[in-house]
């Protein structure tokens, strides 16, 4: 697979969840800054590439669109298949899917950027309203979460298993917003040990916020 183009911003979240799957697969991409602050996103030039003028959108060498970043990552995982990012099993596969859409689907969408901007210009947020918000959030989704994890033999080193995969690629992206806005991570101590699991690897270190050509 070449000629990859990954639109994206540092500080997204499922920018980064796609960002640790292509370096996971070991595939070369070329990266491609929209700063969503700036509203760059929401200029001609990139919603002439993706009409909804969200990130991650990855546009493959036939000019293929993909956005979504779970739908994005399925497809290169069933391309790619090496290493695999979801188990053989029926069941392994809708426990992993489960996990990664406790974050990217109950989390994720109430605490985006479009959600918390909106939050101050249209609801008069102060900066700690905002950040109690994604706290509050976080944490209804990270309680269960890390019952779930706990209270599986599933659960390995990683969300399932020994090895990382789609789970795990949501579970990191989301702890390293939550450092944004000081989560108190001590509630989730099996969701704290995966991701330093996760962050020791080369491709999670690879495709952290910090570690991009935009990062500030």
């Amino acid at each position: 697979m070449s000629d990859l183009v990954l639109h994206n911003y540092f500080r997204s979240s499922t920018s980064h969840r796609v960002r640790i799957a292509l370096e996971m697969k070991g595939l070369i991409y070329r990266y491609v800054a929209h700063h969503l602050r700036h509203g760059e996103h929401l200029e001609p030039g990139y919603l002439s590439v993706n009409p909804q003028g969200l990130v991650p959108a990855l546009v493959l060498g036939d000019g293929t669109l993909l956005t979504q970043s779970l739908a994005i990552i399925e497809y290169l995982d069933e391309s790619e298949p090496e290493p695999p990012l979801l188990p053989k099993g029926a069941v392994g596969r809708a426990r992993v899917r489960m996990l990664a859409q406790m974050i990217a689907c109950d989390i994720h969408p109430v605490n985006n950027l479009r959600v918390l901007t909106s939050l101050r210009t249209v609801f008069g947020a102060g900066d700690q309203d905002v950040a109690n918000w994604f706290r509050h959030w976080v944490n209804e989704g990270f309680g269960p979460l890390e019952k779930l994890l706990a209270g599986s033999q599933e659960t390995g080193t990683f969300c399932h298993g020994e090895a990382p995969g789609l789970a795990d690629i949501c579970l990191a992206a989301q702890v390293t917003s939550n450092t944004r806005f000081s989560v108190d991570m001590s509630p989730y101590p099996t969701i704290s040990r995966i991701h330093a699991a996760c962050m020791a690897l080369p491709a999670f270190q690879k495709a952290a916020p910090q570690n991009q050509i935009d990062a500030e």
